[in-house]
């Protein structure tokens, strides 16, 4: 249950950051949506940064899982 929080409070950081980066205008659902799901795939992607800097790595994970999510949905939100 505390990872799940844990998870929301870091994507909606992460999300809002991430569009912040990307000049993205999203409403706050969509933001933090994008933060989850960034912090989902960051968090697969970067389990061993994890392991070895602690949760500063889970945040920075979070920021770059929702850069690539946030740059994936423009690139093919346009088509």
């Amino acid at each position: 249950m505390g990872s799940i929080v844990f998870l929301v409070i870091i994507g909606a950081a992460a999300g809002f950051i991430a569009t912040r980066i990307m000049q993205v205008e999203t409403d706050i659902i969509t933001t933090i949506a994008i933060g989850i799901a960034g912090a989902v795939i960051g968090g697969l992607v970067l389990r061993t940064l994890l392991a070895v800097m602690g949760m500063m790595a889970g945040l920075i994970g979070a920021i770059l899982g929702a850069l690539l999510l946030i740059y994936l949905w423009q690139r093919f939100r346009t088509r």
